[in-house]
């Protein structure tokens, strides 16, 4: 394998299992807060706070691998937290302690991201979009992973919410393993902590701003599985949105690596248009359609939307970066998406308490907004 594609790779095995791990916990999570009697608002909390605080913890930590001129660091320590979180959170019994633990789990992840994305955009400059489909699609081999073995262990062995987070908690930790043959990228710049050292583009700022007005039309996939779980009884409204969930994976990790590819040929503005009026559908079709055959057509759906959308917009951001603040850069997008995420999350919550089907309309309209402007030039 090439040296370029070889680190991508080992960072994919790293996401791989930590996503396997964290994709256990993810399907149950909301039915598990459903089952404490918890309120939309508690949920979108959790939710906006899950993306939020990870997104936001980017920019600092893009900042300071650019400023030390180190990246690998980073990453172990942010995977090395996430896993630990995982155990945590099996002993939680308030949704308080939910809220601490999964926000100490993005606590990992916002160490981890920004570092990592550069190292991936360092290691193949000439096909960033190929190498961040890699990266997603293990990835979210990962999460098929996962949520394949949530819903065995709940199917056959009839296991315990908290007996599988734990189990998601140690796989997790294997994550780390990779990372010892992963090569640390270093620049020739050294940057001085100052904001002032970060130049951004016309082009790139726009694109700040059509990605947030999407960021707060993209809740938490917890509605999602709260929605389809309302429309089935007894074990089904366990079994059925696991299963969609699984879907949703399945496609997100087949189709991530071909958009990407995509990407590279046709233009990324082109890729990530298509992504946002895909979303426009599937909140259009969460309004109207009920059944479990639709509900696979919008789970399908949705997992196209992250194929397009996740690793495409950071490869363009990447590509769109100075080269002497390319980390600090995409710690900056990480950061004002989080920020706009605990938004969207308080909003939806309190739309989803008001009104269920609210939210897909205010959903629907920002995305339309965000496809609409992205095709501007």
């Amino acid at each position: 394998m090439k040296k370029s594609k070889r680190n991508v790779f080992l960072l994919g095995l790293v996401s791989l299992f930590n996503d396997f791990g964290s994709e256990m916990i993810f399907p149950i999570l909301p039915i598990l807060l459903a089952s404490m009697g918890e309120t939309g608002l508690v949920i979108g909390l959790i939710g906006g706070l899950r993306d939020g605080i990870a997104s936001v913890l980017k920019l600092l930590f893009g900042y300071l691998s650019d400023k030390k001129n180190k990246r690998k660091v980073f990453v172990i320590s942010g995977y090395f937290t996430s896993s630990i979180s995982k155990i945590l959170l099996s002993l939680s019994t308030f949704w308080t302690h939910i809220l601490i633990f999964t926000s100490l789990d993005r606590i990992g992840k916002g160490m981890r991201d920004s570092p990592r994305d550069v190292i991936i955009s360092e290691s193949m400059k000439k096909h960033r979009g190929e190498g961040f489909g890699i990266q997603r699609s293990l990835d979210t081999l990962g999460a098929v992973l996962g949520s394949f073995s949530v819903l065995l262990l709940i199917w056959y062995l009839n296991l315990s919410f908290k007996k599988i987070i734990f189990i998601a908690g140690l796989i997790s930790l294997l994550s780390l393993l990779p990372l010892i043959f992963v090569k640390d990228i270093k620049t020739k710049n050294k940057l001085n902590f100052s904001i002032k050292n970060v130049y951004l583009s016309r082009k790139i700022k726009k694109f700040f701003i059509v990605s947030s007005i999407f960021a707060l039309a993209n809740f938490s996939y917890m509605f999602f599985i709260l929605k389809s779980k309302a429309s089935f009884s007894g074990k089904y409204e366990i079994i059925i949105p696991i299963i969609l969930y699984i879907i949703f994976n399945i496609v997100y990790s087949s189709f991530a690596f071909p958009f990407g590819k995509i990407a590279d040929k046709i233009g990324k503005t082109k890729v990530l248009s298509l992504g946002y009026f895909f979303f426009f559908l599937v909140n259009l079709g969460f309004l109207f359609l009920t059944s479990v055959y639709h509900y696979i057509f919008l789970f399908i759906l949705y997992g196209l939307v992250f194929a397009v959308i996740q690793g495409n917009q950071f490869a363009y951001v990447s590509e769109l970066a100075d080269k002497k603040s390319k980390g600090t850069t995409i710690g900056l997008f990480h950061a004002i998406i989080g920020i706009t995420a605990i938004i969207s999350g308080l909003i939806t919550g309190l739309l989803w308490d008001y009104s269920r089907n609210s939210i897909f309309i205010f959903s629907a309209i920002l995305s339309l907004i965000s496809f609409t402007m992205i095709l501007k030039k």
